[in-house]
């Protein structure tokens, strides 16, 4: 399932969503060279956050392999600005692309919810959060973590909250047929949610790369916990759909609304 849309309308200009999105586009352009090597490879690397290099339970100089044909080498130098840089990098167009529709779709709602400089504060804190959940679960690790999704689970987080019952349209993929659905939010997300957590417990001890469910399991719950903190209630009180009274039935959870 992928969401292709939300039934809920924008009240303010989304300034800070389209910044990040800005962000992570020219980190990708400029600092990752478009996905080619080495500039890839280099950013993950150097700017990309590694656990048992930021706790230093890894031993400087430990090498391994990022790509076919490019090897990290681990030093001893303070590395805990990679908790932040490591949140605008990718590991690929794939990647980038996927995190950065979420936050278009989830991001200007909550944004709506704590206006433009508070959604900045409550976005990056996210993001620590979600990566000090990805710390914990693997200290020792010395992959490195790259996206913005764990940040973007806070986001999602923040909105099951904020507009539990707002529709999102999902694109459905049954083998050659195609269809869309429009559920409530908190049914879609609740189910991400337990797709992430069931995936962490699934990967507990596994070594190697892979996805950071974790990460993204961390920055929901601190969305959902920040949210009481960053609300301000005078934008909410515009919203036609926030909580759980909307003005428009819910009853039609799992209408299908067009096939192909």
């Amino acid at each position: 399932m992928f969401p292709i849309r939300d039934d809920n309308p924008q009240i303010l200009t989304p300034y800070t969503t389209y910044a990040i999105i800005a962000f992570n586009a020219l980190a990708w352009i400029f600092v990752q060279g478009l996905g080619s090597n080495p500039a890839l490879a280099g950013s993950i690397c150097q700017l990309g956050l590694i656990p048992g290099e930021l706790l230093q339970t890894v031993p400087a100089g430990t090498r391994f392999q990022v790509g076919p044909n490019s090897i990290c080498v681990l030093g001893d130098a303070s590395v805990w600005h990679t908790a932040l840089t490591s949140m605008f990098l990718h590991g690929g167009w794939l990647h980038l692309i996927g995190n950065m529709w979420f936050l278009w779709i989830f991001g200007n709602n909550v944004e709506d919810s704590m206006g433009h400089g508070r959604f900045a504060v409550f976005y990056v804190l996210c993001g620590l959060a979600a990566a000090a959940a990805q710390i914990v679960s693997n200290p020792d690790s010395s992959v490195p973590m790259v996206g913005a999704s764990g940040a973007i689970g806070g986001v999602m987080g923040a909105y099951i909250l904020l507009y539990p019952r707002v529709h999102v349209h999902m694109l459905i993929f049954l083998g050659f047929f195609i269809t869309t659905i429009a559920v409530p939010a908190v049914l879609m997300l609740g189910y991400w949610l337990l797709i992430q957590v069931l995936s962490g417990f699934a990967t507990l001890g596994a070594q190697g790369g892979g996805v950071a469910f974790w990460a993204h399991v961390g920055g929901f719950v601190a969305g959902a916990a920040l949210i009481f903190l960053f609300r301000d209630r005078e934008l909410l009180r515009r919203h036609p759909y926030h909580g759980w009274r909307q003005r428009r039935s819910p009853t039609r959870n799992w209408r299908r609304i067009d096939r192909w």
